[in-house]
């Protein structure tokens, strides 16, 4: 009997070991998620990414199975990955479950927000060779985090709108990370009342709203794109951030936030 009850416990117990086994081979079907892979200890473990997938630097010299023309399932079962990093809102579907159904762990990891970046590090410990390096991650993530949130904190924060292009005019609601970056800088979105995450907006919808500052991801020249289209109509500062860090959903968007803060802080309150 107690022979009985000591390999029924192990049958409970072996599962559980597997699931939390290391991984060796590894896949990332986003740039999003192999900066979070390399955060965590993983990046001698992967052997596919996807396109775009350049940060770290050595991320670029992986072999690219994914783009957005869809997944190379072939060349990943030639690779023998035995973790697959997806992203269940833009990855498709199907081969996905194809390559769940050959027998391959498809871990998705999809953060909305800060916090969720802190938990895919931690989930990612499972699967890293090193988990403290995956922990340590994301307490450092959330320390920072919270950091930048009581030293930029505004009584009245500043009305500030999130510009993705000119023709067609789009921006972020409360529900995107890029509006949290604002929020944890002592902005307030004008656009975070929107009930679809990225909604189309007009111009005039903008001038109603008189922003302080328009936030956009990209260089000099993107600056003055912006700066041209609005003219004389609106009064507002542009401030332009990095693009990979502003709109991807991994650990540098810390780095995001610690480029807009400062550039808020110089502003008066109204």
């Amino acid at each position: 009997m107690v022979r009985g009850f000591c390999l029924a416990l192990c049958c409970l117990w072996l599962p559980l070991t597997a699931t939390a086994a290391p991984a060796q081979r590894v896949v990332s079907l986003a740039p999003n998620l192999t900066e979070l892979a390399y955060a965590a200890g993983l990046g001698g473990q992967l052997v596919g990414v996807s396109a775009y997938s350049d940060y770290p630097p050595q991320a670029s010299k992986l072999e690219q199975v994914a783009n957005w023309q869809g997944i190379n399932v072939e060349r990943i079962l030639t690779l023998k990955p035995d973790l697959v990093l997806a992203w269940r809102g833009g990855n498709p579907q199907r081969p996905l479950d194809q390559l769940t159904s050959l027998g391959i762990k498809v871990l998705y990891l999809d953060p909305q927000n800060a916090d969720q970046v802190a938990q895919a590090l931690e989930q990612l410990a499972s699967y890293s060779p090193s988990p403290a390096t995956a922990q340590n991650a994301a307490e450092t993530f959330r320390q920072q985090w919270q950091a930048l949130k009581q030293k930029y904190h505004r009584q009245t924060p500043v009305p500030a709108f999130i510009q993705f292009g000119t023709q067609p005019l789009f921006t972020a609601s409360a529900a995107t990370m890029q509006s949290e970056v604002l929020d944890v800088c002592g902005a307030k979105n004008i656009f975070a009342d929107s009930r679809v995450p990225w909604p189309q907006i007009s111009r005039e919808q903008v001038l109603t709203r008189q922003p302080q500052v328009i936030v956009i991801s990209g260089g000099k020249s993107q600056k003055q794109v912006i700066e041209d289209y609005w003219h004389s109509l609106l009064k507002a500062q542009v401030i332009a951030l990095d693009a990979d860090w502003f709109s991807r959903a991994g650990p540098r968007i810390l780095l995001a936030a610690q480029q807009l803060c400062p550039q808020l802080a110089a502003l008066p309150e109204r």
